[in-house]
């Protein structure tokens, strides 16, 4: 696999991770100005479908993902609606990411405009977002009573090198 999708695959284990012991009832609480870690989940997984599956497989973008897009407004979703859409998205992007090569990580997404990133700059973006996000559930969990996660787990990932 990829450099990059390894690193990815990391970040979705623990995005995953985060997410164990939470409740419905936590999972819809909004602690303003953040947006509530439901909404969140749906974002995530919006960005995950909207690189993987739309532009890089040129599939439509799947409608239940729109509400939760870039300067969406904030909502309440329910935490097992939302997890089947990050379960869905992995799903569906996993078939671009498991063959993804060297190649392809240079290459324009297939619907793209001229001056987007290509598909490795996207992967690095798409990384940092989930991390970014991560961490933001991580202080809700907190402000909301529970214990602060373990330390990132590398799930015995080694850097292959060149």
């Amino acid at each position: 696999m990829h450099t990059l999708v390894d690193m990815l695959d990391i970040s979705r284990k623990e995005f995953t991770r985060n997410l164990k012991g939470l409740t419905d009832e936590d999972a819809r609480k909004r602690i303003e100005p953040m947006n509530c870690i439901s909404w969140i989940i749906a974002h995530v997984a919006n960005q995950h479908f909207g690189i993987y599956v739309t532009w890089a497989q040129g599939k439509e973008h799947d409608e239940r993902y729109l509400p939760y897009g870039f300067g969406s407004p904030a909502s309440q979703p329910p935490l097992e609606e939302v997890l089947t859409l990050w379960n869905d998205a992995c799903r569906d992007a996993d078939v671009w990411l498991k063959t993804a090569t060297e190649e392809d990580m240079k290459a324009l997404p297939v619907a793209a405009s001229p001056e987007s990133e290509n598909m490795g700059a996207l992967t690095v973006r798409c990384i940092f977002h989930t991390w970014c996000h991560l961490g933001e559930i991580s202080s809700i969990r907190q402000v909301l009573g529970h214990k602060p996660p373990q330390f990132v787990n590398m799930y015995d990932w080694l850097y292959p090198g060149d």
